[in-house]
């Protein structure tokens, strides 16, 4: 089975000889029964959009893109998740969907998009990366109200850096991966990668109060963002100072964070930042069970050592990881066969329980090469 089609990803056009194996045995699903997903909704099946003359001529006069197109206004009606997905491959097309796309170019378009949906009681939905699992970009069935999706990934620029202070700010549409090239071509990195960082915005972290796999030594978004300059329907909300925090009154900022978009629309965010690493090194830890390895991550929190990344996984994810591996040679077969035989022969692992913990440090000195030693010998005294 090859996994992908597409030269995206290292593993696509691979061939995976394990992984038809892993999904009959584990998922019990029989590969001779198919069911082909559809390629696209007809213009028929996706709900007409309900926007006036008026509103358009108004924003071409605004000189501010947008579309009615039935295709873009479903792509961005929907999130990530598992209903998502399965309506759009096999099930019928959302009962409602955005009415128009717009495409601010900058803060002042969005002002303008906002201050001009007061007046025409309008809907707005943010819209940045589109990996929302939380169905915050849907559409209620039952809203008669024109829906606009405000698409902000033309706002993607770096707006100011300060080396000084290690403080940067982006406008919120820039997605993961292009802040941290842009970010590292400087010599800095922000430190914030969740699961979703290839294809999530700025925005999108903030609005979800997103959390990273290097939190550990970097911090959450919240632990990041000093401001976040966001347009709401009574003006716009944004720091006089960009200091990491103040002494007096609440901070709206933790009200701004995990606003999935009900409060307003967010374009420009400062972070902090620090030096990008010199170096990174990667390693892991087998443990003959589950619960072996719950027992080590609790005892490195209680000892308040902790990498840059930690993640436990479970037996199921470990073997899935084993199945998408692809055909070796005669040499990589000889060393696979010594790993299982010194894991279940000599530890009296069985690969049907063992769990695996990943690791991540980043500029190993001496200091942190004695602490990755200090940590080894704790994950190997859990055992």
């Amino acid at each position: 089975m090859n996994f992908s089609q597409s030269g995206r990803y290292s593993i696509g056009e691979t061939d995976l000889p394990f992984f038809t194996q892993w999904v009959q045995q584990v998922l019990n699903i029989d590969l001779t029964l198919r069911n082909v997903p559809r390629e696209k909704f007809s213009s028929t099946e996706i709900p007409p959009y309900r926007v006036s003359t008026k509103l358009l001529n108004i924003l071409k006069e605004m000189k501010i893109d947008h579309t009615i197109d039935s295709s873009a206004r479903l792509l961005r009606s929907h999130g990530q998740t598992l209903y998502d997905i399965y309506s759009l491959r096999y099930g019928k097309c959302f009962p409602r969907i955005c009415d128009l796309v717009v495409w601010p170019a900058n803060h002042n378009d969005v002002v303008s998009i906002v201050e001009l949906v007061n007046v025409h009681n309008i809907v707005l939905v943010p819209f940045g990366g589109g990996t929302n699992v939380s169905g915050a970009v849907s559409c209620p069935a039952n809203e008669n109200r024109c829906i606009v999706s405000v698409d902000t990934s033309q706002m993607n620029r770096l707006l100011w850096l300060d080396e000084s202070n290690l403080l940067v700010c982006f406008e919120a549409g820039v997605i993961g991966q292009d802040l941290e090239r842009e970010l590292n071509k400087r010599g800095y990195t922000c430190g914030h990668e969740p699961d979703s960082y290839e294809f999530s915005s700025l925005g999108g972290w903030v609005a979800t109060r997103a959390s990273g796999m290097k939190k550990n030594v970097y911090g959450n978004i919240e632990d990041l963002v000093i401001d976040a300059k966001m347009v709401t329907c009574r003006g716009v909300v944004e720091k006089n100072s960009k200091v990491p925090r103040m002494s007096s009154g609440p901070d709206f900022q933790q009200i701004v964070l995990g606003s999935e978009g009900t409060l307003g629309i967010i374009t420009e965010v400062t972070l902090k930042i620090r030096p990008l690493p010199d170096c990174r090194v990667y390693d892991s830890v087998v443990f003959p069970d589950f619960e072996s390895g719950v027992k080590c991550m609790r005892e490195v929190a209680k000892q308040r050592y902790q990498p840059v990344s930690i993640r436990l996984m479970d037996n199921t994810q470990f073997r899935f990881g084993q199945a998408l591996r692809p055909v070796e040679n005669t040499f990589g077969n000889l060393l696979d066969f010594f790993k299982k035989t010194y894991l279940t022969h000599f530890c009296g692992f069985r690969l049907e329980s063992i769990c695996v913990m990943t690791l991540l440090f980043e500029d190993p000195d001496k200091h942190s090469i004695k602490q990755l030693s200090v940590a080894l010998a704790m994950f190997r005294a859990s055992w």
